[in-house]
């Protein structure tokens, strides 16, 4: 049997409303206090784990303390701190770079456009979107492979193109959570839908997945 678009979206509400229940306190797993340190932060997160970029920014935030800080950095001394981040003098000159453009072209701001991030060194659509998200508000979906198993076993989409399930989502869930919702998927699948093994009994959403062996 089909099930309709209603059907769908009540299923999704009651999902979501169990996540949030069993992780009250899911949010960005990057470490920082200021829009600038989270840019940082994604612009050190490619190839780089979530441990390591906070590791390595705890010390970093407390050295640079602006975006001006980071705009006119001596770029061997930055890429000297973030040696342990892999691919370490590109992701400097990504971060100088795209500083100095927030300094001379936004006054300091990080922008909140979602064309004006991507004109930004190394920000890529996620990225972008997690700045918009997190910082000014804007209802934003990321995709990320935890949203892509987690939708797909939930039956929420069919697709395997990241738009496609981002598309999806958009049209199942409410505007205003959506930010929640990948945070709260975040920490499901690290903790409870693995991709290696989900652990279905221990599963607060079991009875709404059709792919749960419960």
């Amino acid at each position: 049997m089909i099930e309709t678009l209603v059907r769908k979206k009540q299923r999704a509400s009651k999902a979501y409303s169990l996540l949030k229940s069993a992780y009250p306190n899911a949010q960005s797993p990057l470490y920082y206090t200021a829009p600038h340190e989270l840019l940082v932060a994604n612009l050190l997160l490619d190839y780089c784990t979530r441990e390591r970029v906070n590791s390595v920014t705890k010390k970093l935030f407390n050295k640079y303390h602006s975006p001006i800080d980071f705009a006119y950095c001596n770029l061997d001394s930055l890429a000297e701190d973030i040696h342990s981040t892999v691919n370490q003098n590109e992701k400097a000159n990504k971060i100088k770079q795209a500083c100095l453009i927030s300094v001379e072209q936004y006054s300091g701001v990080v922008p909140s456009s979602i064309d004006d991030l991507l004109g930004l060194p190394g920000v890529g659509k996620e990225t972008a979107k997690c700045i918009m998200g997190e910082i000014y508000n804007i209802p934003t979906i990321m995709i990320d492979t935890h949203m892509v198993r987690i939708m797909k076993l939930l039956g929420l989409t069919r697709g395997n193109n990241p738009k496609i399930i981002e598309s999806d989502v958009m049209d199942t869930f409410e505007k205003k959570v959506w930010l929640k919702l990948f945070h709260l998927i975040n920490h499901h699948g690290r903790a409870v839908c693995t991709e290696r093994k989900p652990h279905c009994k221990a599963c607060v959403i079991n009875k709404l997945c059709p792919s749960s062996y419960v």
